[in-house]
């Protein structure tokens, strides 16, 4: 067990601090907003019972991982002993400066500051800073109690053993790390993600199909084999002799597809009065929040099921 300072605890803080809670650490939360916290406790007291139904808690029960969660009244006071740093201020460059310089003359010698963030490379907030070598992006997809992905990315002046054991403490707690060999744009899920987006937007503003068919594609089909295989694995199963044999037989089909991908469509032209049509056709403005904790607990169940497909069918 470690303490963990979590940073800023709205939407993503406050889904990291159950992460960190279930898995049988001290959890910190501090934010610069004072309301911030008390909404963060409220928010993880009403989720737990849910994760508890669905098993979610690695045995143990919701009092528990609410004990293990403190409000601290300082910054300071939240990184005092802390072993892991998880930093969720608002995603904007300055903000996020500031914010590490804080943290890196604040946090004990040996912490390592990690931050959330989904765009910003990390070289460009840790630059000046004395403890940069500590400094790293630990990106999840939220919310991380439900979905483990972690992209763990270092800055090119971090060091290889933050990196390593940033990852097998994230590991340790559940997650799935992605340890990138260096930063990038976009990182991987949200580059994976882009090329998606960008085809879904051309085929629906090409008129080739309706946001719904778009959807039902990833939803009723490929999805389910995402679920719990990979691009390669897929591949590797979808031809006799595996991945080669996939590559020989089929590449030349995507050679085609992809001259026939290389422009885009500007998302806030014509085609998001069509995608905001169909999807408000489906979905009331007024119900998004409700259609969100429905989400979330599709979400619970899909992460129950594959923790009971992985022991009775195996990984």
């Amino acid at each position: 067990m470690v303490k963990v300072a979590v940073i800023g605890c709205g939407l993503v803080g406050r889904a990291w601090a159950i992460a960190f809670a279930r898995a049988g650490h001290q959890v910190a939360l501090w934010d610069g907003v004072s309301e911030a916290p008390a909404n963060a406790i409220a928010f993880i007291r009403a989720v737990l019972p849910d994760l508890q139904t669905n098993d979610l808690l690695g045995g143990r029960e919701p009092d528990a991982v609410i004990d293990a969660i403190h409000v601290a009244d300082s910054l300071g006071e939240a990184l005092a002993d802390a072993t892991h740093v998880q930093e969720n201020v608002p995603e904007d460059l300055a903000v996020k400066q500031a914010m590490f310089a804080e943290l890196d003359a604040a946090a004990p010698a040996d912490a390592v500051i990690a931050s959330s963030t989904s765009a910003l490379l990390p070289s460009l907030f840790t630059e000046g800073l004395a403890g940069r070598a500590r400094c790293l992006v630990a990106h999840p997809l939220n919310p991380p109690y439900l979905i483990p992905a972690v992209e763990v990315v270092p800055a090119p002046w971090t060091a290889p053993h933050v990196v390593t054991r940033t990852a097998d403490f994230l590991a340790a707690c559940g997650q799935a790390p992605i340890v990138m060999k260096r930063e990038l744009d976009g990182f991987i899920m949200n580059r994976l993600q882009g090329a998606l987006l960008e085809e879904a937007f051309r085929l629906v503003a090409e008129g080739h199909a309706s946001a719904e068919d778009v959807d039902v594609g990833l939803r009723d089909g490929l999805a389910l084999r995402w679920s719990f295989m990979g691009p390669f694995e897929t591949i590797d199963l979808n031809a006799p002799g595996g991945v080669r044999d996939y590559v020989t037989r089929y590449q030349s089909i995507y050679e085609n597809i992809f001259e026939q991908t290389r422009h885009r469509v500007d998302w806030t032209g014509p085609v998001v009065d069509s995608v905001e049509r169909d999807r408000r056709a489906r979905l009331l403005q007024a119900d998004l929040t409700k259609r969100h904790r429905w989400r979330d607990r599709r979400l619970m169940a899909l992460a129950a099921h594959k923790r009971r497909a992985a022991k009775d069918i195996g990984e």
